[in-house]
């Protein structure tokens, strides 16, 4: 057998050890959360009936939970300024970021909070963006890479420029995004964009002004993490 010898701490292996770990945890709805503590790595799994999700609905139909619609990440209070002297067994930043994201699908006109089932990984504080990458490479899930805007908080008092993210475009109804100035883009377009995208189908591109808008809110979502 050819080949390098398998280096048990290579990034990757050490990445994957993350994602087997996750997936071994079982998936439970957000009214089951009130006990997480600590900061790690999560997946969130949809299984309802929002016609262009039904590619995800079939992958986790039957209690099976293998696609998620989104996976991210809740680092230690003072992870990216202390780094390795965080701990990350401390606080609640998982329970925080998951019970906003609760609050955002429960906002949401035409999704239900019942149609979602969570797993989450306490994971020592230098491994987490590892896990998180890991898991958007390997699941692509559809609000992590075709719909914008889920993970969002609330900009507090709206910038001149700053437009309804795709998500809350599609999926209306969150209390922050009512103040954002509309964006042109339409239901039908980010309906198409998600159906293409599930089925492996190229994407529309989004307007320069969004995609521009989208990396500046991840820049500033990475520089706020603290604050979770």
């Amino acid at each position: 057998m050819s080949g390098q010898p398998y280096n048990p701490l290579d990034k990757l292996n050490l990445a994957r050890s993350i994602e087997i770990e996750l997936l071994s945890r079982p998936a439970v709805g957000f009214d089951k959360l009130d006990d997480v503590r600590g900061a790690g790595v999560y997946a969130i799994y949809y299984f309802g009936d929002f016609p262009s999700y039904a590619p995800i609905k079939a992958r986790n139909s039957d209690g099976k939970y293998a696609l998620p619609i989104y996976v991210g990440k809740a680092i230690p209070k003072g992870g990216r300024k202390g780094g390795i002297s965080a701990d990350a067994s401390a606080g609640k930043p998982l329970l925080d970021r998951l019970g906003q994201h609760g609050a955002s699908i429960e906002q949401a006109e035409n999704l239900s909070i019942n149609d979602f089932v969570v797993r989450h990984l306490v994971v020592d504080d230098i491994w987490i963006p590892l896990g998180e990458n890991m898991l958007i490479e390997t699941y692509k899930p559809v609000w992590n890479r075709a719909l914008d805007g889920f993970g969002n908080k609330d900009p507090g008092r709206r910038r001149a420029t700053q437009y309804k993210s795709p998500w809350d475009v599609l999926h209306p109804g969150r209390r922050f995004a009512e103040k954002l100035a509309a964006s042109g883009l339409s239901t039908d377009f980010l309906d198409e964009r998600v159906r293409d995208y599930l089925a492996g189908r190229p994407m529309k591109r989004l307007p320069r002004v969004i995609e521009e808008q989208e990396n500046a809110e991840q820049a500033e979502a990475e520089e706020s993490a603290d604050n979770v």
